[in-house]
């Protein structure tokens, strides 16, 4: 396939392609609240149903999962294109330099909720493969386009949602195009993400607040008691002392430090931007090492007793934190939540540990055959060699795709670093959209042609 021919019908379509993007913009589809759920849903099966897919909105618990089909071979290579059209609420309104849903174009940047997280990185997936379709009449593979409605309130039904609709997404390999590339700006290809469970240790003293001078020393005070159980849990070193917390968690290989090195990184500036006078410890752990390959334990927030002005000398009757712990591949959320409940049921049985959301890891070997295929594609788009993270620091619904599907799955971001995502004033670099069609052409020819070579 001529690239260049796809890439140059891409630039003399860039006004065509910002028009829809715009009016998809403009549609609040925020699934926190219910907002526009069901309308959006239906402009993306009516747009996947235009492009030529054998489209479906198929109904969850929740919002419903937009599906879209392009069969090409039932022996070519398959790739499932997966992203979200719901988005955050746009509070708070005042912060905006325009308004969230009105998208506006400033400085070379699209201004919209949405347009980097996800709208606009997988609509630019959709284009591609209209671009693709225009130039050639058909797509290099079979294609298989996924759009959750969930992802910003934790994907509560996707699990069930793929183990029940299995065999519509028979595919060899997932690409999400969500979140920016790396701060240096550098295009940037990921290949997992760390899991997340979140719970709340809550303690209780006596039935109302008391006075501390005729009541100190005599009744418990929560505070203390979880105080005193959170350091039975996490020591200064930072080591998390949960018995076998890390037993699960595997070393790096040799491909995963290499790539980890060859991140940039300024930690001196990163400190000074941050206020810091020094990283969490331990000190001598790599600045990317910390975020790729090791598990946390994270205070959320501590809730008790007076927080007003001047002192109030109270003892108070409950206390409460929220917690998370960021999870890495091979470790289990239901493993580690069991192993947290043991430890405050040893430490202190009088606190009660109440389980919240959970999210498993997932990771994708560096060495995957796939890799190089799609390292190829971005650099013919992006003109620009990615830098490879093992693993980033959050969490998406990867592991759907590799624990429950079993296929590799691969991130390729095309939001800049300071999209604002989740925050007033997101933004999408236009070049950086225009780039994203590109480079979702590019994988698909470069995949196809990879797959044929392997199998002629």
């Amino acid at each position: 396939m001529n690239l260049e021919e796809v890439f140059s019908w891409i630039d003399h379509h860039q006004e065509s392609y910002l028009g829809r993007l715009f009016e998809y913009l403009r549609m609040p589809s925020i699934s926190a609240h219910g907002e526009g759920m069901t309308e959006v849903a239906g402009y993306l099966l009516e747009t996947l149903t235009k492009l030529g897919l054998e489209a479906e909105a198929v109904a969850t618990k929740g919002w419903p999962v937009v599906l879209g089909r392009y069969n090409k071979d039932p022996e070519a290579l398959t790739v499932l294109l997966y992203g979200h059209y719901d988005v955050q609420p746009p509070d708070p309104l005042d912060a905006w330099d325009s308004p969230p849903f009105e998208p506006e174009i400033r400085n070379g940047r699209i201004y919209a909720r949405g347009v980097g997280d996800n709208k606009g990185q997988h609509f630019a997936q959709l284009l591609a493969l209209e671009s693709l379709l225009d130039i050639t009449g058909e797509l290099p593979c079979n294609v298989i386009v996924m759009l959750e409605g969930e992802e910003e309130i934790g994907s509560p039904h996707l699990a069930e949602f793929i183990t029940t609709h299995r065999d519509k997404l028979k595919a060899d390999l997932v690409i999400t195009s969500d979140g920016p590339v790396h701060d240096s700006g550098r295009a940037t290809l990921m290949f997992g993400v760390r899991g997340i469970i979140s719970f709340e240790l809550r303690a209780k003293g006596a039935n109302r607040d008391l006075h501390s001078g005729n009541w100190g020393g005599v009744a418990p005070n929560p505070i203390w008691t979880l105080v005193q159980l959170l350091a039975t849990m996490k020591n200064t070193n930072g080591q998390v002392t949960v018995e076998g917390f890390y037993d699960s968690v595997l070393p790096a290989t040799p491909l995963e430090l290499e790539a980890l090195a060859k991140l940039p990184v300024n930690v001196e500036r990163i400190k000074q931007d941050l206020g810091l006078s020094q990283l969490d410890a331990p000190l001598e752990r790599p600045f990317y090492e910390r975020l790729s390959l090791f598990p946390t334990f994270t205070i959320n927030g501590f809730h008790a007793g007076y927080g007003g002005k001047g002192s109030k000398t109270v003892l108070p009757h409950e206390a409460f934190v929220k917690c998370d712990v960021r999870l890495v591949e091979a470790q289990n959320t239901e493993d580690i939540f069991k192993k947290l409940e043991r430890h405050v049921a040893k430490h202190a049985p009088e606190v009660e540990f109440k389980r919240q959301g959970a999210m498993e890891p997932s990771k994708t070997p560096i060495e995957h055959p796939f890799t190089k295929p799609i390292i190829k594609a971005i650099r013919h788009a992006q003109q620009d060699e990615p830098l490879l993270v093992p693993a980033m620091g959050g969490s998406l619904p990867d592991y759907v795709f590799t624990k429950i599907l079993g296929i590799p799955a691969f991130v390729v971001p095309y939001a800049n670093a300071d999209e604002a995502n989740h925050a007033p004033n997101e933004n999408l670099e236009l070049s950086r959209f225009m780039k994203g069609i590109k480079t979702g052409a590019a994988m698909l020819s470069y995949l196809a042609e990879h797959s044929a070579k392997k199998n002629p």
